[in-house]
């Protein structure tokens, strides 16, 4: 009877864990994928303790080549710089995922993102459309890592919730932002 009863527990251990392996299976996607399910203003980033996924998410967002436009640091190039205090199209998840999946203006395809309704509050001394990603950067998970690290250099959401302007090491930080080296 011990025997029966251990068996039972073992095969529904492994059940649970089948089914709960398949849970976590489907709720990864593609960037894009998720775009389509997931309804305007509903994307969370699902770690909101950005720093501790920023290190994985600078890897991600290097091989992803966003560096070749925003810079290896976020400090600008070709695209504005991502160290900024304030984003033209705003700076909550629901808008960053969209907008590095979907891309803007005539890069994104059929204009999907403009047709979401998203406008830009505000105008950038560097001013181009931004390419979409979503086929790039292989899943949503790897997207919001990318966005955990956007978040650790842009100045409006560091973990002291602080601007590094106006601190000692400012003009280093500038000039290392400026040749797009991360300090």
């Amino acid at each position: 009877m011990p025997r029966t009863v251990t068996a039972i527990v073992i095969v529904l251990a492994l059940a649970a864990l089948s089914r709960s392996g398949e849970v976590l299976a489907a709720e990864i996607m593609t960037p894009l994928e998720r775009v389509a399910t997931t309804p305007k203003g509903e994307l969370k980033n699902p770690y909101a303790d950005f720093a501790s996924v920023a290190e994985e998410g600078h890897r991600k967002y290097m091989a992803a080549g966003c560096n070749g436009c925003h810079g290896g640091g976020g400090g600008g190039g070709m695209a504005p710089p991502l160290t900024n205090p304030v984003w033209i199209y705003g700076d909550d998840d629901d808008t960053l995922f969209r907008l590095i999946a979907l891309g803007t203006g005539k890069l994104s395809p059929d204009d999907a993102f403009g047709k979401l309704g998203y406008k830009r509050k505000g105008s950038e001394g560097v001013v181009g459309p931004m390419p979409p990603f979503g086929e790039v950067i292989k899943t949503d998970d790897d997207l919001w890592k990318i966005i955990a690290w956007i978040r650790s250099v842009y100045c409006g959401r560091r973990p002291d919730g602080g601007s590094l302007l106006g601190q000692p090491g400012e003009v280093l930080l500038r000039y290392a932002y400026a040749q797009n080296r991360l300090i």
